[in-house]
């Protein structure tokens, strides 16, 4: 009693075709699921790499800000001993200036011709000026330390 048009009974090829349906669909989802699963694994190592880079970033401004600071102190400093120098320096001129003062005085007292003397000297004075360094009044004045500057202290016993 089989009849082709019983409904009872599922042919082989429906099932077939429902199975290879359903295969399909849970290819599909397996598919969307691992796409979504990369994507999130994607985004976290971006937001990863990202925090590393702003860590990085943060760590180089620190570093240069550092090498700044640096290269101002070592200016600072190599300025700081040239005028140190320059000063010692010019102290030094300055005592051989003052004995350049005390020959001729000498020498005028003795009326020899100073005139060769009095030429250095100039040049001397020409080049203190250049310098901004003057000479200050200061013999029988009472020390004043904002326009004075104590280069010796003499011990006086009463």
């Amino acid at each position: 009693m089989s009849d082709e048009n019983n409904s009872d009974e599922i042919t082989p090829e429906v099932i077939s075709k429902d199975v290879s349906e359903t295969n399909n669909l849970s290819k599909e989802s397996k598919y969307n699921d691992n796409i979504e699963k990369t994507s999130e694994d994607l985004s976290k190592l971006l937001d990863l790499e990202k925090q590393k880079s702003s860590q990085f970033e943060e760590k180089l401004k620190h570093v240069l800000a550092d090498f700044q600071n640096l290269s101002k102190k070592t200016q600072s400093d190599i300025e700081h001993g040239v005028n140190s120098k320059i000063d010692e320096f010019m102290l030094d001129f300055i005592k051989i200036y003052d004995d350049f003062i005390r020959a001729k005085e000498v020498i005028s007292e003795s009326k020899i011709n100073a005139d060769g003397l009095n030429s250095i000297l100039k040049n001397m004075e020409l080049l203190m000026q250049k310098y901004h360094i003057i000479p200050i009044e200061a013999l029988g004045e009472i020390f004043n330390p904002t326009f004075h500057e104590a280069i010796s202290i003499i011990l006086i016993q009463l």
